[in-house]
């Protein structure tokens, strides 16, 4: 059995672009909204992966971080199988990914090149966010 971490960004909508163009703002919350219940109801289809990654090798990533609240936000999923980062986390582990660049390999400089850019894309648009799982894969 291997374990896998997989990082998914909820961000779709529902509208087609010209009808999302006509919304008022207030009314487009109420559609990511919609999307940010629907994992709690079973509806999954909404994310994108993101990264799809080894779990060993996101446990080295997570041990290249100093101590602090980055790595122990990180450490969550070894803890308990999935995180939430959300707009409330953008300049936190933003911070800690720009700073920690010296310490990564090149495969964890790719996952944090991919995460920073989706932080931005966050931070743009509050109510997007990352749900991260650990998945067991039965070989």
């Amino acid at each position: 059995m291997t374990t896998q971490v997989i990082f998914y960004l909820l961000n779709q909508r529902f509208m087609e672009k010209e009808e999302r163009d006509d919304i008022p703002e207030e009314a487009k919350q109420v559609v990511y909204y919609s999307l940010a219940i629907g994992h709690h109801v079973g509806i999954v289809d909404c994310f994108k992966k993101l990264i799809v990654c080894d779990y060993d090798e996101y446990q080295k990533f997570v041990e290249s971080f100093p101590e602090g609240e980055a790595r122990r936000k990180f450490a969550g999923l070894i803890k308990f199988g999935e995180i939430v980062i959300d707009v409330s986390h953008v300049n936190l582990l933003a911070k800690a990914l720009d700073d920690n660049k010296g310490n990564f390999s090149l495969l964890h400089q790719q996952w944090a090149e991919t995460l920073l850019d989706t932080l931005a894309s966050i931070q743009r648009e509050p109510v997007m966010y990352i749900m991260v799982k650990r998945r067991d894969n039965k070989e």
